[in-house]
């Protein structure tokens, strides 16, 4: 089980680093977590790593709060996440690491989806019908239809030019 939390993080959070490459822009865009902007939101998920990996290394951490987090984010967000999920990764790809962490692993992979989930929102809310059909070309594929009641991130997807059924 310890090497699927690995993979299982693994995947989820390169899910994720699209979606802050998505969002990276519009850091004082609000998103539908606890009234945080994206600015916020990318904090608080760079320290909920960081507090994963002080702890799988037995440093001093506290779990982060509901408060507004530290301020960790750069110039450069990609990057930001980038390195902490190669930290992560390193650290946790030990697998007696995993052994004495117990489901911190799986939290960190959840932590990942809910919060890249709030990035797609907020990028789909920030760039949905923001450009015309000639401005779309060359940027973006034909916007496919879905439903009214498709999630954030297939609408998102599906405004880029993206089938999320496919």
């Amino acid at each position: 089980m310890t090497k699927d939390l690995l993979d299982f993080y693994s995947r989820a959070s390169e899910w994720t680093l699209d979606k802050v490459k998505g969002a990276a822009a519009e850091l004082d865009t609000d998103t539908p977590c606890d009234k945080w902007d994206v600015r916020e939101l990318m904090n608080h998920m760079l320290e909920t790593q960081q507090y994963f990996v002080g702890s799988a290394r037995g440093e001093d951490a506290s779990p982060p709060g509901q408060t507004p987090p530290t301020t960790l984010l750069g110039e450069d967000p990609v990057s930001d996440f980038k390195r902490a999920r190669e930290e992560t990764m390193r650290t946790f790809g030990d697998e007696d690491v995993q052994k004495k962490t117990g489901p911190a692993l799986g939290i960190a992979f959840a932590d990942q989806l809910l919060h890249g989930w709030d990035l797609a929102e907020a990028a789909y809310e920030t760039i949905h019908g923001q450009f015309t059909d000639e401005q779309r070309k060359g940027v973006f594929k034909p916007e496919i239809e879905v439903g009214a009641d498709a999630s954030a991130q297939d609408k998102l997807l599906a405004y880029t030019g993206r089938d999320p059924k496919g």
